[in-house]
């Protein structure tokens, strides 16, 4: 994060002085870089430093504050749009997109390192030093014992994680069926996501309004609040994704976005260059509702879904995997709106709109639940071992964890009783 964060900055800063195309393209590649970094590691350590019952609300902050970030980008361009000088129209958005990372960097260091990633490199003390803090209450037995529960099952899965990767390595990500089989749910989710037409939607949202009839500034500031939906629907989703769980929210997510998006196509098609107000508001109304499926039923549940099913020493190949369809995807599609939108107009949307029938259907027939599980007992939803289990355990196997983590305490107690002297 220390890195995504530093060259973050470097690009927004070479951005806003840039002098002319050539250095702004450049500096914009810098940028890429850094957020794609950050796109990838954030929702992985959210979700490696995070209880199982409230998984989903922490890792859907990433969502969410993303989405913010947008809504203030609008907000801030449609007060630079009234701005008689056209530098700072363009350089003071850029400028002010440095200070997030910018905050990131400077607080890094009282950030803890995710403890599954130390047990990964044997510094199981460190480990069990933020799983104690973070979850536990050393005032309280039964905080503490929850967090050294936890911290049981955690040291034992990398454990035998370790020894089943050193069988292949690399090469079992795509061959080995449980872990092939996250890969491409991961890819997909992501994909889906971005097969509502969500970022073709959202890039030509103000071209979208000034084809309804709107003009002067009222595009940008209906543009500005269509973000600021999409941010207040993403929190909304996260408070809810722990109770609702993932799959379900992603349905209704799916299925809302595809019926907004279908009365949306239907109301351009009819009235888009007619002075019907009453369609056009329509229209206006339609693109509100999809954002709020998208932002609280898809965005927000894709990063947590696509951050937690993966077991921790494939996690953050698979999550960087997994948003490759998320790339993928948007440079395809809104590559092609310009030429489509041109051509065949609102029936490009069609094309979302049939992507998402059929994406709903794999979805429900193909992805398992994973809410209220603890990330190793994920591994059991795709046919992996479960070394041990906590959140899902039985009345056999609670009786066993209690026992092996005593031991476990004493072992260490004797640890630390060796190292005093």
């Amino acid at each position: 994060m220390y890195l995504a964060s530093a060259i973050s900055i470097l690009g927004g800063a070479l951005q806003t002085g840039s002098v002319n195309i050539a250095m702004f393209l450049a500096a914009r590649f810098i940028t890429g870089w850094g957020i794609g970094m950050m796109v990838v590691l954030i929702p992985i350590y959210q979700s490696e430093i995070s209880p199982p019952s409230a998984r989903g609300f922490l890792v859907g902050q990433h969502g969410t504050w993303i989405v913010f970030g947008y809504a203030l980008a609008g907000w801030v361009g449609v007060a630079t749009y009234y701005s008689t000088n056209l530098s700072l129209q363009w350089r003071l958005p850029i400028a002010l997109s440095c200070l997030p990372p910018l905050a990131l960097l400077l607080c890094s260091p009282w950030i803890p390192e995710s403890p599954r990633w130390l047990l990964t490199r044997d510094r199981r003390d460190e480990a069990w030093a933020i799983v104690s803090r973070l979850h536990g209450d050393p005032t309280n037995e039964d905080s503490r014992l929850y967090a050294r529960e936890e911290f049981y099952q955690m040291t034992q899965q990398v454990q035998a994680d370790a020894i089943a990767w050193a069988q292949g390595g690399n090469k079992q990500l795509f061959t080995k069926p449980s872990y092939r089989k996250r890969m491409w749910m991961g890819f997909f989710i992501q994909y889906a996501a971005q097969s509502t037409g969500a970022q073709v939607i959202y890039v030509y949202v103000i071209t979208l309004y000034q084809n309804l009839g709107l003009t002067s500034g009222v595009p940008l500031i209906l543009g500005a609040a269509y973000v600021t939906v999409a941010t207040l629907s993403n929190f909304f989703g996260a408070l809810i994704v722990d109770k609702v769980g993932r799959k379900p929210l992603l349905i209704t997510g799916l299925a809302g976005c595809m019926i907004s998006l279908t009365l949306e196509t239907v109301m351009i098609a009819r009235y888009a260059g007619t002075t019907n107000n009453a369609g056009l508001s329509m229209g206006v109304f339609f693109t509100f509702c999809f954002i709020s499926f998208y932002g609280g039923g898809i965005d927000v549940v894709g990063y947590i879904y696509c951050s937690e099913i993966f077991p921790t020493h494939i996690r953050s190949q698979g999550v960087a995997w997994s948003l490759v369809g998320t790339f993928l995807s948007t440079l395809v599609y809104v590559e092609a709106a310009p030429t489509a939108l041109a051509n065949i107009q609102w029936k490009y949307y069609v094309i979302f709109i049939c992507l998402t029938a059929i994406n709903i259907a794999i979805l429900y027939l193909w992805c398992p639940e994973t809410k209220g599980l603890s990330l190793e007992e994920i591994n059991g939803r795709f046919g992996d071992e479960v070394v041990v289990h906590f959140s899902d355990a039985t009345e056999k196997q609670r009786i066993d964890l209690v026992q092996a983590v005593a031991i476990d305490d004493r072992k260490d107690a004797v640890s630390a009783g060796h190292k005093a002297m």
